[in-house]
Formats: structure tokens, sequence, C-alpha cells
């Protein structure tokens, strides 16, 4: 062969060879990270992080990372699928326990300093001498009046294990007091109030499920029942809900034997459906149950039990709709998750948890509700003729998510003035039923009943007295005409903050505030 040929085939040959390695060596590049992963046994999870592990440029922090992989796992499967870390974890269990460690005062921030409304009896606070109507200053030696210190900070601060000690500083008039108070544990209620309406109409409000809440909710139906009543107003708005099992003897109280109260069904779950035994002491008892659009979960199952065997009436506005149930799951540094295992229906076949297919829409659905008028008229109730239910009866029920009242009663507008919204935003209603306790405590503390409070109330003269007030403090001036518009709404507020300072407690303030209160007055109406 020519020298000359060869020469030139070396060369041609000499670049393929060295395009073969360089394409080699591009393919190996592209394919050395390439790992063999399934999503069939959560391999790719795995392997995602053994490769974080090996190869990532910084130390770890696998504390958070893990935290963060759980929860962001939870969040893509149902709004309310949650990982709790230690802390929340145990806060949210308390709140619903019947009881936490702490020093035994119940108190509102009107603005930026905490006031003592409650003082539990026979609770540490109690015993060391803090008194209703005490703003709280300092907690140990933090201060947390007028640094719009956050109020589940304040809180946090004051609980703690029983036996310990904490010092609250308060200040009382003119005086500023430190108590020193050895934290014990503090019973928690669900009843919020309990009393007789009329002679024979008792009314009760349910704030939560919690652990005791059967049995809170049934000594104060006896105690109603002494009293006279035939007619039971079962307050459950704003009851975000709770323990199931509560709910169930709750309901079984009222049901015949062999009524279902609910039943629950799930992928891995067969159906349990829970009837109630027939042995309720309330089962001839009249009943209206109250909802609204914050009432969730086990209030649900309630009202929805109530709904559909006919038990009762039920009036207020469509519920919440969550009717998802969650099973704990426990880790052993305290930590655990709440875990989505089926839904509950309701006896006629009811789903009440609503759609949850944006979560957008989730989020913001009670926003929207207001936003689109749901609120304020039964016509704007977005119901799912698709999915059409009977009660006992033979009624048309509806599903779709939420219990939609038998009686739908529209939020109340028309009392609200440009005054009394002044007066709310600046929270001037409750800084002068705390200025009126410091002038009056020994008088206000000493009052017992009704008639004591209605002749103290009566002297205040609140026409002159808050008008001034409002002027003075806030800025807020009216005419004689907006004070007559905004007196029917804003004095029985008025008078209930004010009587919930004396003996009489919570009791006194709803006691004032709900002949105002459009939902009770409409039930009232309807007897």
């Amino acid at each position: 062969m020519n020298p000359h040929v060869r020469q030139i085939l070396q060369v041609i040959l000499g670049v393929i060879i060295g395009a073969l390695v360089t394409l080699l060596a591009v393919r190996y590049r592209e394919y050395r990270h390439l790992v063999r992963t399934s999503y069939e046994d959560w391999n790719k999870l795995n392997v995602v992080l053994d490769l974080v592990e090996k190869n990532y440029v910084d130390t770890l922090n696998r504390e958070k990372m893990t935290d963060e992989a759980i929860a962001a796992a939870l969040a893509s499967l149902d709004p309310h699928s949650v990982y709790l870390p230690p802390v929340d974890l145990k806060e949210s269990e308390e709140d619903l326990s019947g009881e936490f460690d702490g020093i035994g005062i119940q108190f509102n921030v009107p603005n930026d300093t905490a006031i003592v409304l409650e003082v539990i009896p026979g609770g540490p606070s109690e015993k060391v001498g803090l008194r209703k109507g005490d703003r709280l200053l300092k907690v140990d030696d933090k201060v947390i009046a007028g640094v719009r210190f956050p109020q589940d900070s304040m809180v946090r601060r004051m609980r703690g294990p029983a036996g310990t000690k904490v010092t609250v500083t308060v200040g009382r008039k003119k005086e500023v007091i430190p108590f020193v108070i050895t934290r014990a544990a503090i019973p928690v209620h669900s009843v919020d109030a309990a009393f007789m309406l009329n002679t024979s109409v008792g009314y009760i409000r349910l704030s939560k499920f919690s652990v005791s809440t059967y049995k809170e909710c049934k000594d104060a139906a006896q105690d109603l029942l002494r009293q006279g009543m035939s007619h039971l107003i079962l307050d459950l708005r704003d009851n975000t809900g709770g323990y199931m099992d509560q709910s169930l003897l709750l309901a079984d109280e009222f049901l015949s034997k062999g009524d279902t109260v609910v039943y629950i069904e799930g992928r891995h779950r067969d159906r349990e459906v829970y009837q109630a035994d027939g042995k309720g002491l309330l089962q001839d008892m009249d009943l209206t149950v109250l909802i609204n659009e914050n009432s969730a979960s086990a209030s649900e199952i309630f009202a929805g039990a109530i709904q559909d065997n006919d038990r009762g009436l039920v009036m207020g506005r469509r519920s919440f709709g969550k009717g998802l149930v969650q099973e704990p799951f426990y880790f052993t540094d305290g930590s655990g998750i709440r875990l989505t295992v089926a839904r509950y229906y309701t006896p006629s076949g009811r789903c009440i948890q609503k759609p949850y297919d944006s979560e957008e829409e989730y989020l913001y659905d009670i926003y929207n509700r207001y936003a689109e008028g749901e609120v304020f008229s039964a016509d704007l109730v977005k119901l799912d003729s698709s999915d059409v239910h009977y009660t006992r009866g033979g009624r048309q029920v509806f599903g779709g998510g939420g219990i939609m009242p038998d009686v739908y009663v529209p939020m109340d507008t028309t009392r609200v003035s440009a005054f009394y919204l002044a007066c709310n935003e600046k929270a001037t209603q409750m800084r002068f039923a705390s200025e009126v306790f410091d002038r009056y405590s020994t008088r206000l503390q000493a009052v017992d009943s009704y008639p004591a409070m209605d002749r103290f109330l009566a002297g205040l003269n609140l026409r002159d007295s808050f008008r001034d007030f409002a002027l003075k403090r806030d800025g807020i001036s009216c005419t004689e005409e907006e004070w007559e518009e905004s007196a029917p709404y804003l004095v029985p507020q008025l008078h209930a903050l004010i009587a919930r300072f004396s003996r009489l407690g919570e009791n006194a303030f709803y006691k004032y505030y709900l002949p105002v209160d459009t939902t009770v007055e409409q039930a009232l109406k309807m007897l």
C-alpha cells in the first residue's frame, strides 16, 4: 500500500477512535448517575435520601429534613393528615385531654395587654390571690404587656409541668404585684355555658368534644331538668370537634335504641356502624341544635345524626364539612402523625367531608362563603343536587360537604353601624368593661344573682359613660342618631362583657348577649 495512503488511513482511524472515546466518555458522564428506582416499594425515596447522605456538599440536618419530608408527604394526601412534632402534638392533645398543667386562668387580649377573665376556683392562681380584671404585665422576667406579645406564646410561658413555679406580675389599679405560682393540673371544660333561657327552655353551649364532654353535658342537662327544662337548645356553633366517641355518647342520650348515629368506611377499614343503645336520659327531650360554618367534625356527626333520624331541628348555617377520620400514630421521640383512614357518613349515607380536589379552594372555602354571600342568603348556598339522600321521615337532604340546617339563619348585618364598627376595630367595648371592673371591682365581684346584676348595670348610664369613654380613649364619636342605631346591639354586648367579671361568670356573658343573637332568637320563635 502506498505509504501516503496508509498515513491518511491512520489519521482517519485515529479521528474515528478519538470520536468514539469522546462519545463513550460523554455517555459515561450521562449515565454514571443513572440509578435503578421503583415506585412500588418506596425505593425511589430511599435512594434519593441515600444519595443525599453520601454526596451532599454540606453537613445535613437530619431532623429538619425528616420532619419536612414527612409533612410534605402527608400534605399531598388530604387536608387533615398531618405530622405533629413533639411540642405541637403535646399542645394538641392537651386541648382535648380534659386537663393540662398550668396556673389556672382564662384571659383575653383586647388590645396589647392581657386581662384575666376567669380565675379557676381552687386553681393555683386563685390560691395566691390573682383576680378577674388583673392585667398581665410579665411572666418571669419577660415583659408581655404593651409589646404586642403573641397570645399563644403567653400561654406557653405560663404552662409547664405541675410542681414547677412561675412568677406572674400583674397590674391591679395603680399597683404592680408579682405572684409566685406553683403550677398544677388544670381541668379543661368544654361546656362554656348552661342555663335556662326561660321557664321551660334550657341552653347549653359546647365549645369542643373533649374527653370530658359527655359527662359535662349530662351533668348540665340534669341540672337544667331540675329547673324545669322541657326543651333544650344545644349550641354547637364554632365547635371545631374533637373525640368521636364523645359525640357518639352525647347523641346516644337523645336517640332511640337501634338508631344509627354515624358509620365510617375506608379502603383499609371495613364499614363500622354506630347505633344508639336506647338508654339515654333525654330521648323525650325536645331538641334544637345550632350550627354554623365553623362547626366541624364531631359536631357535624352529632348534627347529622339528629337531622337524619328526624330527632330534632337543626338551625343556623351550613357546617364546615370535615368528615375524614384521623387515626393517631405515635413515635418514640414524642412526635406523631394523624392519618386519615376512613370517612364519616351520616345515617342517610351522606359523606360529611367537602371536596378537597383543589387545595386553594379548600383553604379559602370559609372566606369564599362570605365573599360569595352564602352566609347572608340561603339562596346562595351551593348544594350538590346530584347527591340526594332522605331522612327517616322522608325529608330530602343533600351531600357534597357539611350539614345544611333544616332552618337557615343568615348572618345579621342590619344592626352594624359605623360607630359600632369603629369601636370593634379598637376593642373599645372590652376595654370599657375592664375599666368598669377597675372602678367597681368590690361591688361587681359581690354580685351573685341576675336581679342584682340588672340593678348594677342600670346604674352605669351606658348611653353617656360609654360614649365618653369611646371619645376620650379612642377618638370615636357618635351622634344621637348613631347611638340609637347602635344601642340595641351594642348595649347587650356591653352588659355581657361587664357581667362576665362577676361571680356569674360565662353564664352571665351568654345570658345577656343571647337576646340579640338572631339564631337563638329564631329558635325561640319556632317553639
